[in-house]
């Protein structure tokens, strides 16, 4: 029995040991020599202009990055140059996403964190909400020493917005990306299988089922095989005509200005309806509920012939490899009641928070305050998000920005990855200066861009990404874990079985006892605060 208890203690003994050796790496500025200088020495501190400091101080600034990124960005000329105009060196603390889940736990345990948290996906909302202490309000240090943040907030108010907790203060810095479209997801079609059947480009919901039944019967892609897939995945796209626009996928839609749970509307109702209607003709997938993403990006890239006849992308060239050639994207699908619906965001699919937080370990929080707002300016906003200028970034004699090419081999979306901070961390870049950046109409970021022009102006206005309540975040996975099953177990078999007018009562007062109105005042509450914010 002795021997039997020596591995497990070994390896509780093993953690702790890698745990501890984290935290010393991860530790804040209280142990940071020059830190505690900079603390203590007001003379240095330079409240405006460059540098920030006038003996050099050293911030610890903790990151995260997808896979085996590593830390490539930092050599970023513009992040080089950074160090050396104010005087603050960073020591950059870059964690791999694989597995920050356990080492976030640990660390938050810990309540020693670094002195500045970068990027939104190092610490969710509840992350933060649930250990407020750790960090710092940031509202007084925005107004005295945050001028390009602030005036972002005054330009763009719906930073502000995102950005305040339900406390009534800023604990996080939002971020608004460059050249973002305003539409999500639009419908791709085979182009090539609409002329071979002599079909035009669908435009209402009528339209589109006599295209996809053409498409399942008449063997579009002439290889005398019944193989063609005319729609293939479930999402709330396909329901997009019935103004089912729920960008964040909280099953939340504002209407009228009101918070509304659709998944018990009228609208809703009648998309089951036409879903069951596509799903009983075959014109869905069959494998519809059983497949997994390889499977469709499998049958996306069929080598033999193109299969897959309609779906909703972000660009057609991002999913069909050989065949990408055949499909085109199209303007949104008119619904019953003659409008179109797009999911998306009127001011664009720029604005998120918590790109950076100030943590109350940091003991100079004015410098780590002057040293984020240089981020939001223009030109640090496209060097953070593509490149450096002069290395991915071309400024050219009339004041406008080309993206260079990528090396051969690479493509444009890993070069930015490996150049910048990209989708991470505070930028602002205002809409005016837009304008001033060239992109290529043919792929990636311009690419979608043109395609937005198709249905950026049926964009619906979304639920918002709302901020709750630490009680809020204590109670909602309760109740969102069993209504949020229900109602895709009920989406599944009202598609596959149909029935919905005599099931539809019953499926109503299910939810209602499980806690839908609980739910909803939840949300409700949360979207009240966020239009309270001025």
């Amino acid at each position: 029995m002795v021997k039997q208890n020596r591995k497990p203690v070994a390896k509780k003994w093993a953690i702790s040991l890698m745990a501890a050796a984290m935290l010393v790496g991860l530790a804040g500025c209280g142990g940071n020599k020059e830190n505690n200088t900079a603390a203590v020495n007001t003379d240095s501190f330079n409240k405006e202009g460059l540098p920030i400091v006038k003996e050099p101080v050293t911030l610890k600034v903790l990151t995260v990055r997808w896979g085996s990124m590593g830390d490539t960005f930092t050599k970023n000329q513009w992040l080089i140059d950074l160090e050396k105009n104010t005087n603050v060196k960073i020591d950059w603390q870059v964690m791999s996403s694989n597995d920050w889940a356990e080492q976030k736990s640990i660390l938050l345990a810990s309540g020693t964190l670094p002195d500045v948290v970068l990027g939104d996906q190092t610490f969710t909302d509840s992350d933060i909400v649930n250990n407020l202490s750790y960090f710092r309000p940031l509202d007084d240090y925005i107004d005295q020493y945050m001028p390009n943040l602030k005036a972002a907030m005054e330009e763009t108010p719906d930073m502000k917005k995102i950005s305040t907790f339900p406390d009534g203060k800023i604990y996080s810095m939002p971020t608004r990306l460059p050249s973002r479209p305003k539409s999500s997801r639009q419908p791709v079609i085979n182009k090539t299988w609409l002329d071979k059947l002599g079909l035009k480009v669908p435009e209402t919901i009528d339209e589109l089922y006599t295209v996809l039944k053409a498409f399942k019967e008449q063997d579009p892609n002439g290889n005398g095989k019944a193989d063609e897939i005319p729609y293939i995945e479930v999402s709330n796209d396909i329901i997009s005509p019935f103004g089912i626009a729920d960008l964040n996928t909280n099953n939340m839609l504002v209407k009228d200005g009101k918070a509304v749970y659709y998944p018990i509307t009228e609208e809703y109702k009648e998309g089951m309806k036409w879903e069951n209607k596509l799903y009983t003709e075959g014109l869905l997938d069959k494998e519809l509920f059983t497949q997994d993403a390889t499977m469709i990006s499998a049958k996306f890239q069929n080598p033999d012939a193109p299969i897959v006849g309609f779906t909703y992308q972000w660009t057609p060239d991002a999913v069909f490899g050989k065949w990408s050639d055949q499909y085109v994207t199209i303007p949104p699908i008119a619904g019953p009641d003659g409008n179109r619906y797009t999911i998306g965001n009127p001011i664009g699919m720029s604005l998120n928070r918590n790109e950076l937080l100030i943590t109350s370990s940091c003991k100079t929080p004015e410098i780590a305050a002057r040293w984020a707002d240089q981020f939001y300016t223009n030109e640090a906003s496209i060097q953070n998000f593509w490149g450096a200028i002069g290395t991915v970034i071309q400024k050219n004699a009339d004041d406008t920005y080309t993206l260079m090419d990528p090396p051969a081999g690479t493509s444009a979306d890993a070069w930015y990855w490996d150049q910048s901070l990209r989708d991470f961390g505070p930028k602002y870049v205002s809409p005016s200066f837009e304008q001033k950046i060239v992109l290529n109409p043919e792929a990636g970021d311009g690419l979608k861009l043109q395609l937005d022009k198709l249905g950026s102006e049926y964009v619906t206005t979304p639920f918002p990404n709302v901020m709750y309540t630490s009680e809020e975040f204590e109670e909602l996975p309760t109740l969102t874990t069993d209504i949020d099953t229900y109602v895709n177990t009920m989406r599944a078999q009202f598609i596959s079985k149909g029935d919905i007018d005599g099931s539809w009562d019953a499926y109503v007062k299910k939810l209602n006892d499980m806690g839908l109105d609980k739910l909803v005042k939840i949300r409700t509450d949360a979207y009240r605060r966020y239009n309270s914010v001025k």
